[in-house]
């Protein structure tokens, strides 16, 4: 144990809350932390609910996050995924599992993440409770929570025929910051090593970003529902893949067309983790700021997902049962 960064083992489970609830700013709940259940507010009485776990090793490396990353990445994938319903983010829930050896400051910063991601993408929205508990394995569960303030939810299954298929946010650039980790900051027997930025040019230090600190379109889930969205998701894991569960609920195809998606359209297509919003429009739709036409859905054909009229040639995203590498670090 050292003075100034116990192990949480030494501190317990009493004084490492104490620590993140310092760190987290004042509580917007009806009932926040320090009770045996946050009471949130459900303003027009549904609440939409969605979570998501990183854990060491398929989800990220710790020789290449950071504490706050790990933070920063565990609020905003979850946000992206309410903004995706057309909802506003209001609260979340995080689970820690931890080796009993963790230093407090990993703890303090993954808290000082979680707030950072909450007060840049949804103000509004704060960590209103969680767990503690200890685990061989670093593990991060977060349960968050939006408010539809009115609007109904918009449903991956929504897209019609003749509809537009728009994007906000970027992508590829996850995909590449990842591919730049595996081929650059790994030892000669493949062990990952921390990240040095000094030799990276600005755009591969973005990619990096992108990977290690998403920030994705969080208000614009919003905006779309307003606009007038008929489908709506995140694109967490490859536009191609995540596009065809689009198709898949709403029984359409999808055609996307590769000369509007950059410079780099074989990343944009299969790279995951960019966290951008994929939505549909009816063709008569004047479309809101921050989003780009990427095709348009026509009727169900023998392919989910064409690209430039052709189907695409493997999975085109990521799935972690046949993706992950069995490493860590």
């Amino acid at each position: 144990m050292t003075e100034h960064d116990p192990a949480v083992g030494d501190l317990g489970e009493a004084a490492v809350l104490a620590r993140i609830l310092g760190r987290l700013g004042p509580s917007d709940a009806l009932v926040g932390p320090g009770d045996d259940a946050a009471v949130l507010a459900a303003p027009d009485g549904r609440v939409v609910a969605t979570t998501d776990t990183l854990v060491h090793g398929p989800d990220f490396r710790l020789a290449w996050s950071t504490p706050f990353d790990l933070g920063w990445k565990a609020a905003a994938v979850n946000l992206a995924d309410v903004a995706a319903m057309g909802a506003r983010p209001t609260a979340l829930l995080v689970a820690l599992a931890m080796p009993d050896d963790t230093r407090v400051s990993v703890v303090e910063g993954l808290a000082d993440g979680l707030r950072a991601a909450c007060d840049a993408l949804a103000p509004v929205c704060r960590v209103e409770g969680g767990d503690l508990t200890v685990s061989d394995t670093l593990t991060i569960a977060v349960t968050a929570f939006g408010s539809l303030d009115g609007r109904e939810p918009v449903l991956r299954s929504g897209a019609r025929e003749g509809d537009v298929v728009a994007v906000a946010g970027r992508l590829g650039h996850a995909g590449r910051g990842l591919a730049l980790l595996v081929d650059r900051f790994r030892d000669d027997s493949g062990t990952p090593v921390a990240v040095g930025r000094a030799d990276l040019t600005p755009d591969e230090s973005a990619d990096l970003d992108a990977q290690l600190r998403p920030s994705p379109p969080i208000a614009l889930g919003r905006v779309a529902a307003d606009a007038g969205a008929t489908a709506l998701m995140d694109v967490s894991d490859g536009l191609v893949l995540d596009a065809s569960r689009m198709a898949a609920a709403s029984g359409v195809t999808l055609e996307l067309s590769t000369d509007r998606l950059g410079a780099d359209p074989s990343t944009a297509l299969a790279g995951g983790e960019d966290h951008a919003l994929l939505a549909t429009f009816p063709a008569d739709t004047d479309l809101p700021e921050g989003f780009v036409s990427i095709g348009r859905v026509t009727a169900a054909g023998a392919h989910a997902v064409l690209v430039d009229g052709h189907a695409h040639a493997g999975r085109g995203g990521w799935d972690p049962y046949h993706d992950w590498d069995a490493g860590r670090g």
